[in-house]
């Protein structure tokens, strides 16, 4: 699709985009869809304590919508994640991080439990939907 554009971050972002031959974010009109990940965006490095994850998967995001020109976690109104496990410490984690990175307003949530996710220390994955005017 070669009128969209896509965007993978310095460092990890583009290493996967080598390795796995997908991007980190899109450019769709005046929406940005991305995904975050819980590893560490310069070593690729992934936390094994959840809520560390999670954390990481945020600042991940912010770091995706800023790369492909939006202005962060305030413009995302849709959230899709995927966790292993999901359980009370993974919602609350996320509920957390709602609260620190959107705080102006809450985006609708689908939260979903998988058996597996990418890599075999990923515990969360998420993705989002930001309005870009």
């Amino acid at each position: 699709m070669s009128h969209l554009t896509y965007y993978n971050y310095d460092g990890v972002g583009k290493a996967k985009q080598s390795q796995f031959k997908y991007s980190q974010a899109v450019r769709v009109g005046d929406r940005i869809e991305c995904a975050g990940q819980g590893w560490n965006p310069s070593t690729g490095t992934i936390p094994r304590e959840i809520n560390a994850q999670i954390d990481q998967a945020f600042a991940n995001v912010d770091l995706n919508l800023r790369n492909a020109g939006g202005a962060g976690w305030s413009q995302v109104y849709r959230v899709n994640s995927y966790h292993v496990p999901i359980n009370d410490e993974a919602l609350e984690a996320m509920v957390r991080n709602f609260r620190k990175w959107a705080p102006g307003h809450e985006p609708i949530w689908t939260c979903v439990g998988v058996t597996r996710l990418g890599e075999d220390d990923m515990r969360v994955e998420i993705e989002v939907v930001a309005h870009v005017p």
